[in-house]
């Protein structure tokens, strides 16, 4: 008898399917996952997108899908949820004042207030916001249905500038300024601030403008705690070209088209120079 030529593919186990094969050819800017799809047409977010499709309540040509990972084609799928047609929505902008103690996710397993909270005048299903600020932090919170804006600032390679006015338990002097430049090590990371600056004292405090390129978790208060230093309030003031200017505590607006272009193209540049 003549040997085999190839190995003979193993059958499934008795009782389970064998797993469809999934495309491997990197999909296209009209392609994309189910669960991605929903979340670039506005409908809601890519985790929540995932939920709905385990629970079967979403269908594509009328047939129900269970896989968040099923590729689409956007540019003629017909997605439904609950029977009703998905289309893609207008994307919308907005800033939050975010007030301090609230935390930034839209339920939260311990009952505590949560940004969303500010934004209940708005419809805000299908907002989410755009990178974080912990319980303890204020200040400025963008919010878009609008993934592709969302992802392009949050992207580290982009380096888009985050600003922020911080309030130390302690009179800064030069070497508490140069320390926070030069960076420090915490957690295993490397942490540095792009630039520092001292903006006023009180008796036994200063204020610090902190200038981060980077998006680390928790970022200013993991340097000031690696040198010692308490952090007092923590408040973004500005994202790229973007200030907070006077919106008060809690109050929400749109921000004008020329803001978004404004901050499209800061996410669009290439990666700055290295630091000096």
């Amino acid at each position: 008898m003549a040997k085999d030529r190839g190995k003979r593919p193993k059958p499934a186990p008795a009782g389970r399917a064998a797993p469809a094969a999934r495309p491997k050819a990197a999909p296209d800017g009209k392609r994309a996952t189910l669960s991605r799809a929903l979340s670039k047409l506005g409908f809601c977010s890519r985790t929540q997108a995932e939920g709905l499709i385990a629970a079967g309540r979403v269908a594509l040509a009328g047939r129900i899908v269970t896989d968040p990972e099923t590729w689409i084609d956007l540019a003629d799928a017909a997605i439904t949820v609950d029977g009703a047609a998905v289309a893609a929505r207008k994307p919308v902008y907005f800033m939050l004042n975010k007030p301090r103690g609230l935390v930034t996710t839209r339920h939260d397993p311990e009952g505590r207030p949560t940004v969303f909270d500010c934004l209940k005048h708005l419809d805000p299903a299908h907002l989410s916001p755009v990178g974080r600020l912990d319980k303890a932090s204020e200040g400025l919170l963008l919010f878009s249905n609008d993934t592709e804006f969302s992802n392009a600032l949050l992207d580290p390679k982009t380096h888009v500038e985050k600003t922020y006015h911080v309030q130390i338990d302690r009179r800064a002097d030069r070497a508490v300024l140069e320390a926070l430049e030069k960076g420090v090590h915490h957690d295993g990371e490397f942490l540095r601030a792009r630039t520092v600056r001292h903006l006023r004292d009180g008796e036994r405090n200063s204020w610090l403008e902190i200038v981060l390129d980077e998006g680390r978790n928790r970022q200013i208060r993991r340097m000031l705690e690696a040198r010692g230093i308490a952090c007092l309030r923590l408040v973004r003031v500005a994202i790229g070209t973007l200030a907070l200017g006077d919106l008060e505590k809690g109050a929400v607006r749109a921000l004008t088209q020329a803001e978004v272009e404004d901050l499209r193209r800061l996410a669009a540049q290439a990666p700055r120079k290295a630091r000096r």
